[in-house]
């Protein structure tokens, strides 16, 4: 069997969703009130700090989703959510109602000054790690919901503590059980691609090269938030712990040729 412990070092924590800046505001229409109440719904509260670790690249997007999606593709045709109002550029709240008016003047500025750049900066990072490793792995870093929002397309209950998201080019079989396995070995319930599906991949090697591997981890937000709010519980610091020691095992190789048996 090839030494398969070298495999996931070069390691990058993409954090999409954990900011609540809105650096502009050119084009909302949804009173204050409003858009701080759908910001304390969606955003992946402290994902920034629970996904932290020393020893590995974080790139963390300054702003809100609100403001810029990142994780959605930049054309409209090809993103599911963009019907819904909820692509790159979100127009609507998960509810329906009127977030905000986007022309083709103020998408392309937020595509060129924001959206742009940060992708940039994911690729630019895989690209050093293929350099000097011939390998990268993302790990996709979220928070969800206990209960489902109005616009997910999986309204499953109950939902689990963990849900992994992969990409049926990216995802290799044993990365999915070593995490599954690590997890659970920890006590948390883990589903995968339930209730969401995919993981981040930069467009320059998206479908293109398996050198370029990525996962997604989403953790249930009842499991280190006070239900309804963005204020931490008693088990935040347990939960970031064993994020930590996930990180610690694709690092240290713990677990991969086990789970290759």
């Amino acid at each position: 069997m090839k030494n398969i412990n070298n495999q996931f070092k070069n390691i990058i924590l993409h954090i999409p969703h954990s900011a609540v800046n809105i650096p502009l505001k050119e084009g909302f229409v949804a009173t204050e009130g409003v858009i701080n109440a759908e910001m304390l719904k969606l955003t992946d509260w402290y994902t920034d700090d629970l996904f932290l670790h020393e020893e590995i690249v974080q790139i963390v997007a300054p702003f809100s989703r609100l403001f810029c999606d990142v994780e959605r593709f930049p054309d409209d045709k090809v993103e599911i959510m963009a019907k819904y109002g909820m692509g790159m550029l979100y127009t609507r709240l998960d509810d329906g109602s009127p977030l905000r008016v986007i022309n083709s003047i103020l998408r392309e500025k937020v595509k060129k000054e924001y959206y742009d750049p940060h992708h940039d900066r994911i690729t630019q990072e895989v690209e050093k790690q293929l350099e000097r490793f011939n390998s990268c792995l993302i790990i996709d870093c979220h928070s969800f919901s206990s209960k489902p929002f109005l616009r997910d397309m999986d309204k499953e209950e109950p939902r689990p503590d963990i849900c992994i998201g992969t990409d049926s080019f990216h995802t290799p079989q044993v990365l999915i059980d070593i995490a599954k396995k690590y997890f659970e070995k920890n006590g948390l319930n883990c589903k995968v691609n339930t209730p969401y599906s995919g993981t981040m991949v930069p467009l320059r090697y998206y479908k293109k090269d398996k050198r370029v591997q990525s996962i997604m981890i989403e953790v249930n937000r009842d499991l280190y938030l006070v239900p309804g709010t963005n204020e931490k519980n008693e088990n935040y610091d347990a939960i970031k712990n064993i994020l930590s020691g996930f990180i610690d095992e694709l690092i240290n190789g713990s677990d991969i040729e086990e789970a290759y048996k």
